[in-house]
């Protein structure tokens, strides 16, 4: 089962240093550097939001479900595979399938670094070059 879930960043928020922090700016991230936040607490939560940020976890091929479901339902998923190498043939596969659902809904795919998938839904692209 894949963990797939809203998350915040602890502490402080920076609008400016977010993106460098999704992206892997200043170091690594684990589970416990987030807080999960009941929805319930959270006015407008995402009911208004279009497309939600989804983070998942690959630890395996059944993961993959889930992370499919998140980008046909119009989401954009950041996932962690940290758990693999980057020439594990598990994760290539992995890579391959996602890589046809992000074609399938004219999204788009990157790999970035070797920890870190992102996929967006339709008519979201990630541009490969740097701020």
């Amino acid at each position: 089962m894949s963990d797939v879930r809203t998350i915040v960043e602890p502490l402080s928020f920076d609008a400016m240093g977010i993106m460098s922090k999704i992206l892997g700016g200043d170091g690594s991230r684990s589970a416990a550097d987030y807080v999960e936040l009941d929805l319930d607490d959270v006015s407008g939560a995402t009911s208004s939001a279009g497309v939600s940020v989804k983070i998942a976890e690959i630890s395996g091929q059944q993961d993959v479900i889930d992370i499919k479901d998140a980008v046909y339902d119009g989401n954009l998923v950041i996932a962690d595979i940290t758990r693999h190498s980057t020439s594990d043939r598990t994760i290539e596969h992995i890579i391959d399938e996602l890589r046809q659902v992000s074609k399938e809904v004219d999204g788009d795919i990157v790999q970035k670094g070797d920890d870190q998938l992102i996929i967006t839904p339709t008519g979201i692209g990630i541009d490969r070059e740097k701020l």
